[in-house]
């Protein structure tokens, strides 16, 4: 006789033949499976390079002339000369241009007159005061003290109109020299700001000049590397416009003050114009400064990216990640640091140039895990 079963006991029993099934499945099934060695760590490296104690850096700049200059007369009148034009070269003390000088050369006159009658005054007052000082010496009553110190007074007097008028026909030739506007050095015309039969100002632009025999340009040198300054054993030039020309130059200038908004310095490199070319103000270029400090310079070291250095347990010590090249293996090595670089950290010991060393992740990496190396110089992105 066969019992009707109830809902409650067909559950019962679909869970039970569930859990044996699961028991025999584990039963027959195999232990974990053997996943072999980990698959080596991608990271980011770079191989040591050997500087030999010598720093090569390139700078943007324009090239700009030696001497130029924006040419204005020192007195105000009107132009009645202007004998040059954009393009034109000129020599050391050629006119430039000339305001009419009538009114200062009336005015020069005048002064000269005036200076001769004070002058002559002054040699009266002197002989009027000499008599008086003998007679008084001769004791005869015929001339007070009053009278000679009236008489010295006038002749003290005569001698200051003389000085005051000798100054303003100084300055009045002065004026009148300053209507002729010269050219301070040799060079050539770029821009005329007025026309003839003006009347101009003083200290009103006339005329831009600049000599193109040396040229120069002004690059900006990070604080960080201007302390190689002193160290510099060349510098050359390329303009974009001339490639193929390697220009020779000098180090002019140096900037004792820093950028506040760039931290950068500013410095100021000199250069002949080459044969056979011509470098025009404005050309774009680049400067290469090469230097080479003493053997014992703290500038000198091994310069590597400051996020391959780290203090691991010892916050005095400094480490780095080394890549054997053989067994593709980590291994932590203790390093010296030095000043910071324009790229990172002077390492002053501990590294050989030619080695790897981890520059990303160092603080994910272990002692004597495999890796792979992705070498930072020709990686598009970093990862």
């Amino acid at each position: 006789m066969k019992t009707k079963l109830t809902s409650e006991d067909k559950k019962v029993r679909y869970t039970a033949s569930a859990l044996i099934g699961l028991a025999l499945l584990s039963g027959c099934g195999q232990g974990p499976q053997d996943t072999g060695p980990a698959e080596p760590r991608l990271v980011m490296a770079t191989k040591v390079l050997d500087t030999s104690g010598l720093l090569e850096r390139t700078f943007p700049g324009r090239a700009k002339a030696s001497q130029q200059v924006n040419l204005s007369f020192r007195v105000s009148g009107p132009l009645i000369t202007l004998p040059v034009a954009v393009g034109d070269r000129v020599k050391a003390g050629d006119v430039l241009a000339r305001i009419d000088p009538n009114d200062f050369q009336a005015r020069v006159n005048t002064l000269d007159g005036e200076l001769a009658t004070a002058q002559a005054q002054a040699v009266l007052s002197q002989k009027e005061y000499v008599r008086g000082i003998e007679i008084d010496k001769k004791g005869t009553g015929l001339i007070s003290k009053s009278e000679v110190d009236k008489r010295r007074g006038a002749r003290d007097r005569s001698k200051a109109q003389v000085q005051a008028l000798t100054a303003s026909v100084g300055l009045a030739n002065d004026n009148l020299s300053y209507t002729e506007l010269k050219a301070p050095f040799d060079g050539i015309v770029v821009a005329t700001y007025v026309d003839n039969f003006e009347d101009v100002l003083a200290k009103q632009p006339i005329v831009r000049l600049l000599n193109p025999t040396r040229i120069e340009m002004d690059i900006s040198v990070p604080e960080s590397l201007i302390g190689y300054a002193p160290y510099v054993k060349e510098v050359t030039v390329r303009f974009d416009a001339l490639p193929d020309r390697e220009i020779k130059a000098e180090v002019k200038e140096i900037g004792r003050e820093a950028s506040e908004a760039t931290r950068t310095y500013p410095v100021t490199v000199v250069m002949d114009q080459p044969e056979g070319a011509e470098i025009l103000p404005g050309m774009a270029g680049r400067t290469a400064i090469v230097s080479r400090p003493p053997d014992d310079s703290v500038l000198l070291g091994i310069e590597i990216p400051a996020t391959a250095v780290f203090s691991g347990d010892d916050p005095n010590k400094n480490f780095v990640w080394v890549v054997d090249e053989a067994s593709k293996t980590l291994s932590r090595r203790e390093v010296q640091i030095g000043k910071l670089a324009q790229f990172g950290v002077l390492i002053k010991d501990g590294l050989k140039p030619g080695e790897w060393i981890v520059v990303k992740g160092v603080h994910s990496v272990e002692e004597g895990q495999q890796v792979r190396i992705l070498d930072v110089a020709k990686a598009d992105t970093p990862s």
